[in-house]
């Protein structure tokens, strides 16, 4: 585990007391738990940017199993796609719809055209990727 290293940081009394708002209602145990999640969110979003980098994504989506022929072509998308499909999830929330989660390993612009494609098919109510990275911290 790494070394443990204390550090101050000034803020407006205003902005603490909106940042002890934001750790009540999520929950979290401190201040530096909270702050650590949001540099590690930062980090994220900076290897996202790193065309080079391989990072993973989970796409979840909604949508209507009735909806003609959209099952084929989620297949199909996912079958030519660059990015390496590793596992999904599929559940039947009601008669017409079901969710999905796609886990998604490959270069950023690779997971976010599937991601595009897949969440543009008509028939598909909801569709939201949520980014991930390695971290070294």
């Amino acid at each position: 585990m790494d070394e443990i290293i204390r550090f101050s940081v000034s803020l407006p009394k205003t902005l603490l007391e909106e940042l002890d708002r934001q750790i009540i209602e999520k929950g979290y145990d401190s201040r530096s738990e909270f702050v650590r999640d949001l540099i590690r969110e930062q980090i994220t979003a900076r290897v996202w940017k790193d065309e080079k980098a391989e990072v993973f994504g989970n796409l979840t989506l909604i949508y209507d199993h009735h909806q003609r022929e959209l099952s084929a072509k989620m297949i199909d998308l996912a079958h030519h796609a660059s990015a390496n499909i590793m596992c999904s999830t599929h559940i039947h929330l009601d008669h017409s719809n079901c969710m999905e989660s796609i886990i998604l390993k490959g270069k950023p612009s690779e997971i976010e055209s599937v991601a595009t494609k897949i969440g543009g098919l008509r028939g598909v109510l909801f569709a939201k990727l949520t980014c991930v990275s390695r971290l070294e911290c």
